[in-house]
C-alpha cells in the first residue's frame, strides 16, 4: 500500500513537470516579454504598447507625481514618462523614447476622468492599480474614476479603450504637458468624433533648440461627444496692462467650438453622458509631416478595425519578430529576460516615414519619399558597440535600411550621423560613430546600399577640419595624435576617434585603397600616446604635451563630470581599444600584466556595467590564453546580478537597447568584441540550444544553432563547429553564419 502511494506521487510528479515543461514550451516568444523590465533603476523603459519599430507608442505618464502626491515633473531629472515607482498618473502619452538619457517627446496626453470637467493636470492625475503589460498591450485601473483603460498600438497609430461607469465621462487631450522642453502646439476639434492637431518638440539634451519641430496628429472617437470644446492658459502679465486683463492668466474653455486654437498650455476635451457602462476607443495617428498624412496612417493602417484586432495583428508582428531567435532549456525568468531585451532593441531606431513614405529630411527643408523605411533615433554612441551588428545578423533588412537612412541624412545634412532624432541632429555625444556601423554592417557582408558614398562620407567626417560637426579637435589629433585637454572629453574622445579611423582603415582595404589603409591603421593606435606605463592607465595631456596634474584616476565614476573622459573614468575606459587588444597587451607589459589590470577594475568596483565604455571588459580574459574561464565567469555573474525580472531588471539606461543587446549576446554565447572587425568571441552558452533564423536575402544557411553540452557544469573544454573542433575562442562572421552547429561543451 505504501509503495502503491508512492509509485502514485512519483507519477503525479512526472506529470506535473511533463505539464508544467509543455505549458512553457508552448509559450510563443512574445509571451515571455515583460515591459516592466527597466521601468525602475533609470533604466528609462516603458510599459505601454508599441509596435516593432513603431513610431506611435502610449506609455503611461506618472512622472507629474510620486507616491500619490501631484508634482511638477521638472522637480527632479526625467527622460523617461514613467517610474515604476511612482502612483500618480496624468494621462497615456502617444510618442514616447525608450531607453534614453534626456527628455523628449512623452507628449499628446490622453487622459479619463468622470464628473465635471478639470483641466488642471495636478487636480485630474489619479493612483493607479492592477496594471498589466505585455507584447502590444498595457492596462490599467484608474482609481478616482473607476475606469480601465487598455491600450495597444500599430506602426503608426496609438489605440486607446476606456470603459467608463454610468454618468458624466470625459476625454481629455492635454497639449500643454510632455516631456520635451519645448512648448507650442495647435488643436481643432473637427467634429464630435475627430480632433486634429500639432505639438513641437525637441530640444534633446538641451541641444539644437532652434531645430524643434511639430509632431501631428489626429485623433478618431468611437462614439460622438455628447459636449466637446478646447481650452487655453493664458499668459500671466504684470503691470499696466494686466489691470484691463480680466483673462489675465486664466484659462479659457471654449465649449462646441471647432475653431482651432494655439498656445503652449492647450488641449481639448470630450464629454458623454452615459446610462450604463459603456466604452470608448480612442484612435490616434501620429505623422511627423502633416496632419493629412496623419490622418492617412490612421484610415489605412487601422481603419475601422477594432482594439482586439489591432491589438492580434501587432502581437503577431512581435511574435513573428522575436521567433528569429528561439531559446530551449531556460528557466521562465531566463526565457523573459532575454525576449524582453530582444523586444528593447526592436524599438529603436524606429520609423519615421509615413506610410505613403513621406518623411521630413534632415532641418526640414522639404518633405522627401523612401521606398524602404526611414529610419530615426540613432543613439550611435551606444548603438554601435553591439545593437548594429545584432541587427546585421538577425535582421539584416533593417540594418540595410537603416545604414540607407544614414546615407540619406549625409545627403541632406552634408555629413554622417552622430545622434539623430526624428530628422533633427542633436550632436549629442562624442565620436564619429556612423563610421564604425556602416564598416561593420559591410564587413558582415549587408552591402545593397551605395558603398561609395558611405566610403566618401566616412572620408569627410574623418579629414575635414574646419567646421566639422563630428569631429571637434580634429586639427589636434591629426597633428599630435590626440586631443588635448582644451578639448571635451580628449583621452575617451580620442578612443572613439581611434574606434573610427580603424574602420575606415577596414573599409579602404575592400577598396584597395593602400594609402588609406595605412594611414588611418596608423591613426587607430595613437591612443599609445596617452598610455602611462608608471599606471598602466591613459591619461590627458594638456597643450604642451605635458601630463595634465592632478590627475585621479577614479574620478569620472558615476557621470561625474572631469578632465580628461566622457561618461566614465581612467579605469572605465582603460580597455576601450577593441580594434588593438594585442597592442595593449604589449603596452601593459604581456599577458599576465594585462589580466591582472583587467581583473583589478572589478575588484575594485571600478567596473560600470550601468554604461557603455567598458562593458565588453568582461570577455577580453578571452585575448589571455588559460584564462578564458575568467570570462565566462564574469559573464555570468553579471547577467544574475544586473538583469533580472522585474522592474530594477537593467543595470541603468537601457541606452535605446544597448544594455538589452548586451544580454542577448551574452546569453547566447557570443559577443562582436571589436566593431568593425567580423568576429564574435565565445563564452558559454545559458540556453542548451539557441536557434538564429538567417535571412535568405543575405545568409546562404537557413538558421545557425548554439548548442551547449554540460557535462560538470564546469568551464568550457571545446568548442566545435560542425563537429570539428576549433582551438580559439573567436569565430568570424563568415564561418559562424555558414556553419550549422556552433558546439560548446563543459567540463
Amino acid at each position: 500500500m505504501v509503495l502503491n502511494i508512492k509509485n502514485k506521487f512519483e507519477t503525479a510528479c512526472i506529470l506535473y513537470m511533463l505539464f508544467f515543461s509543455i505549458t512553457i514550451f508552448a509559450q510563443e516568444p512574445a509571451d515571455f516579454v515583460n515591459p516592466f523590465i527597466g521601468t525602475s533603476n533609470y533604466g528609462a523603459a516603458y510599459p505601454g504598447p508599441i509596435a516593432p519599430r513603431g513610431m506611435a507608442s502610449i506609455s503611461p505618464f506618472n512622472v507629474a507625481g510620486v507616491k500619490n502626491t501631484p508634482m511638477e515633473k521638472d522637480s527632479q531629472w526625467l527622460s523617461n514618462p514613467y517610474v515604476n515607482e511612482n502612483t500618480f498618473l496624468t494621462g497615456f502619452s502617444q510618442v514616447n523614447l525608450s531607453g534614453v538619457g534626456c527628455p523628449d517627446l512623452g507628449v499628446i496626453l490622453l487622459m479619463p476622468t468622470t464628473g465635471n470637467v478639470e483641466i488642471d493636470h495636478l487636480k485630474y492625475g489619479s493612483t493607479y492599480s492592477n496594471e498589466v503589460a505585455k507584447a502590444a498591450y498595457y492596462s490599467v485601473n484608474i482609481d478616482k474614476y473607476k475606469v480601465k483603460g487598455e491600450f495597444t498600438a500599430s506602426k503608426r497609430v496609438g489605440v486607446s479603450r476606456f470603459t467608463f461607469p454610468k454618468g458624466q465621462s470625459n476625454i481629455l487631450l492635454n497639449l500643454g504637458l510632455g516631456l520635451t522642453n519645448e512648448e507650442g502646439a495647435m488643436v481643432k476639434v473637427v467634429s464630435s468624433t475627430e480632433i486634429e492637431g500639432m505639438r513641437s518638440v525637441g530640444s534633446f539634451c538641451y541641444n539644437s533648440p532652434e531645430d524643434a519641430y511639430p509632431v501631428y496628429f489626429v485623433a478618431q472617437f468611437s462614439k460622438p461627444a455628447h459636449k466637446f470644446g478646447v481650452w487655453k492658459k493664458t499668459a500671466k502679465y504684470s503691470g499696466v496692462e494686466a489691470q484691463w486683463m480680466g483673462y489675465n492668466g486664466k484659462v479659457r474653455i471654449m465649449e462646441n467650438t471647432i475653431k482651432t486654437v494655439v498656445g503652449d498650455s492647450i488641449g481639448s476635451y470630450f464629454t458623454y453622458k452615459f446610462d450604463k457602462q459603456e466604452t470608448v476607443e480612442v484612435k490616434i495617428g501620429i505623422s511627423y509631416v502633416s496632419i493629412e498624412n496623419a490622418r492617412e496612417n490612421l484610415a489605412k493602417e487601422v481603419g475601422n478595425r477594432s482594439f482586439d484586432a489591432i491589438y492580434k495583428e501587432t502581437y503577431n508582428e512581435w511574435n513573428e519578430e522575436l521567433s528569429k531567435i528561439l531559446v530551449e532549456g531556460g528557466t521562465k525568468d531566463e526565457n523573459t529576460i532575454f525576449y524582453t531585451a530582444l523586444y528593447h532593441t526592436l524599438i529603436h531606431p524606429n520609423t519615421l516615414n509615413d506610410i505613403n513614405g513621406q518623411y521630413p529630411v534632415i532641418r526640414r527643408s522639404k518633405i522627401a519619399k523612401t521606398d524602404d523605411t526611414r529610419y530615426t533615433v540613432f543613439s550611435l554612441w551606444d548603438t554601435y558597440r553591439n545593437v548594429h551588428p545584432l541587427m546585421s545578423l538577425v535582421y539584416p533588412k533593417q540594418q540595410s535600411d537603416m545604414v540607407k537612412s544614414m546615407l540619406d541624412m549625409f545627403d541632406e545634412n552634408g555629413w554622417l550621423p552622430k545622434w539623430e532624432l526624428n530628422s533633427t541632429e542633436t550632436f549629442t555625444m562624442v565620436g564619429d560613430p556612423a563610421s564604425i556601423v556602416i564598416t561593420d554592417t559591410y564587413m558582415r557582408g549587408i552591402r545593397d546600399y551605395d558603398v561609395n558614398k558611405a566610403y566618401y562620407a566616412m572620408l569627410k567626417g574623418a579629414d575635414n577640419i574646419e567646421n566639422n560637426p563630428l569631429r571637434p579637435g580634429l586639427k589636434d589629433y591629426i597633428k599630435k595624435g590626440y586631443l588635448t585637454t582644451d578639448n571635451k572629453g580628449p583621452v575617451s574622445t580620442t578612443q572613439e576617434y581611434n574606434i573610427s579611423d580603424y574602420a575606415i582603415s577596414l573599409m579602404a582595404n575592400e577598396f584597395g585603397d593602400k594609402d588609406n589603409v595605412k594611414r588611418f591603421k596608423e591613426r587607430s593606435l595613437s591612443y599609445r600616446k596617452l598610455f602611462d606605463k608608471n599606471l598602466n592607465l591613459l591619461r590627458p595631456r594638456t597643450a604642451d604635451g605635458k601630463w595634465h596634474e592632478p590627475f585621479d584616476p577614479a574620478s569620472g565614476a558615476n557621470f561625474e563630470e572631469n578632465i580628461g573622459f566622457i561618461e566614465g573614468n581612467a579605469w572605465q575606459y582603460n580597455f576601450m581599444v577593441p580594434h588593438d587588444i594585442i597592442g595593449l597587451k604589449k603596452l601593459m607589459g604581456g599577458d599576465q600584466a594585462f589580466s591582472a589590470q583587467l581583473q583589478k577594475i572589478f575588484d575594485t568596483k571600478q567596473f560600470d556595467m550601468a554604461n557603455e565604455p567598458d562593458i565588453a571588459n568582461p570577455y577580453l580574459f578571452n585575448y589571455v590564453k588559460g584564462e578564458e574561464y575568467k570570462a565566462q565567469e564574469m559573464v555570468k555573474k553579471l547577467v544574475h546580478e544586473y538583469f533580472k525580472n522585474e522592474p530594477k531588471g537593467l543595470p541603468g539606461n537601457d541606452d535605446t537597447g544597448t544594455m538589452s543587446a548586451w544580454l542577448v549576446y551574452s546569453m547566447m554565447g557570443i559577443y562582436p568584441i571589436s566593431p568593425g572587425d567580423p568576429i564574435y568571441t565565445i563564452t558559454a552558452p545559458m540556453f542548451h540550444r539557441v536557434t538564429i533564423k538567417l535571412d535568405p536575402r543575405y545568409y546562404k544557411k537557413e538558421s545557425i544553432v548554439i548548442e551547449r553540452q554540460i557535462n560538470n557544469g564546469g568551464k568550457i573544454n571545446s568548442i566545435e563547429l560542425n563537429g570539428k573542433s576549433i582551438n580559439s575562442f573567436f569565430i568570424s562572421h563568415n564561418d559562424f553564419v555558414n556553419g550549422t552547429k556552433l558546439k560548446v561543451i563543459q567540463n
